[in-house]
């Protein structure tokens, strides 16, 4: 028999996934690590998540709603995986900014949709 890991405490798992952001973008202002950290807690999608998964997931949910023209370009009728790639260099801009050694790629926004609002 398997035995699942439990959920770790709320105070405990924030603490796991702000470790993990720390890791992904060493120099994002505190303000906005905040606003990453608050959409992991908060998004059902990430609750179960591995801590390096959920804020990875949502710190590019962040940089794609925040610091790009995504949401723009849906309000003007672009579907979802077009938008996506128009502001692909703008969201890795934005990544290494942010000290992160990790980029996003055409795939990963294919299969990413779990930190979407």
């Amino acid at each position: 028999m398997i035995k699942r890991p439990t959920a770790a405490p709320p105070g405990d798992r924030r603490a796991m996934v702000a470790a993990a952001l720390e890791r992904l973008a060493p120099r994002m202002p505190d303000f906005e690590a905040e606003a990453v950290l608050d959409r992991a807690m908060r998004s059902p999608g990430l609750r179960l998540a591995l801590p390096e998964n959920a804020a990875w997931l949502a710190l590019t949910a962040f940089a794609r709603h925040a610091f790009t023209d995504y949401d723009d370009l849906l309000a003007e009728g672009y579907d979802r995986d077009s938008a996506r790639h128009f502001v692909l260099d703008q969201m890795n801009a934005t990544l290494t900014e942010w000290g992160s050694r990790r980029l996003v790629s055409e795939e990963d926004e294919a299969e990413d949709g779990v930190a979407e609002s």
